[in-house]
């Protein structure tokens, strides 16, 4: 890799998103790439799960995580966006909150950026373009799956993310809009105080222009309604039987963390830095 650069001294950087996939890299390129730089992008806007996942996987590796907070923080942004909150179509949040403190971080030098997926998904999504920062994709090459990435979160003693407990797939602020409806579902009611904050953002709004909703035609306060949770828990319920009468026989391995591969579209066209 370092010929690429012609012979200029070359950083190694894994950013970690609190996510399984990026944590799994951590540890898979722990003894691999011993001079590697871990860095953790810092919202402000993350899940306590998230932060004490990110300490846990500090302690294995054995080596600081860099927390790369923002000067600017999330409300700085809203407000030069004036009021303009983000979604799939307008991820200033991803640029602002995630992208710029990395390429601040990285500088000008060159920089081997190592990118968690997986060789089983076809994903695309933000990352830098910086023509000194070459991406690969270690898991990939390497041929791992999602039951590798399993095992080797398993076997250091880390496991999944504690998020995925409570059935949330994806790492990133408490508020992100790629979430399914049954995970905000599942916000509500594991953590009320986030889910109500998220609903201020979007009923404030209004404010700035046109109404705003995290779940473009559904408001929260709506879905917060008893019968509209049952349905969709229902729906929800309903979805995972066809599913896994499509499944077959799976290794308990394959099963871990209540997520499938055919449950994993809707992260797709996510943000890379943000849900590794």
């Amino acid at each position: 890799m370092e010929s690429l650069f012609e012979g200029q001294p070359v950083r190694h950087i894994l950013s970690l998103s609190g996510g399984k996939d990026s944590a799994a890299l951590a540890i898979y390129l722990r003894d691999r790439v011993p001079d590697i730089e871990y860095i953790f992008h810092d919202t402000d806007k993350e899940l306590p799960e998230t932060y004490d996942y990110i300490a846990r996987l500090e302690a294995i590796l054995g080596k600081p995580i860099v927390r790369t907070t923002p000067v600017d923080s999330f409300d700085h942004w809203l407000t030069v966006y004036r009021g303009m909150l983000p979604s799939n179509h307008r991820r200033w949040c991803t640029k602002m909150l995630k992208l710029k403190p990395f390429e601040d971080y990285v500088g000008e030098g060159p920089v081997v950026n190592y990118v968690g997926l997986r060789a089983d998904e076809n994903r695309t999504g933000y990352i830098s373009t910086k023509p000194n920062i070459l991406a690969v994709y270690p898991f990939q090459d390497d041929g791992l799956v999602r039951a590798d990435i399993i095992r080797i979160l398993e076997d250091s003693g880390l496991g999944l993310p504690p998020y995925m407990e409570w059935g949330r797939s994806r790492s990133g602020c408490y508020f992100c809009f790629y979430q399914q409806k049954i995970e905000w579902v599942r916000l509500l009611e594991t953590h009320p105080n986030y889910f109500a904050l998220a609903m201020e953002y979007e009923e404030r709004s209004v404010q700035f222009g046109e109404q705003f909703y995290w779940l473009k035609n559904e408001p929260l306060r709506k879905l917060m309604e008893p019968d509209r949770v049952a349905k969709i828990k229902k729906d929800w319920e309903i979805s995972q039987e066809r599913k896994k009468a499509k499944r077959g026989n799976r290794s308990l391995v394959e099963t871990l963390g209540g997520l499938e591969p055919e449950d994993e579209p809707h992260l797709r066209d996510g943000c890379l830095v943000c849900s590794i």
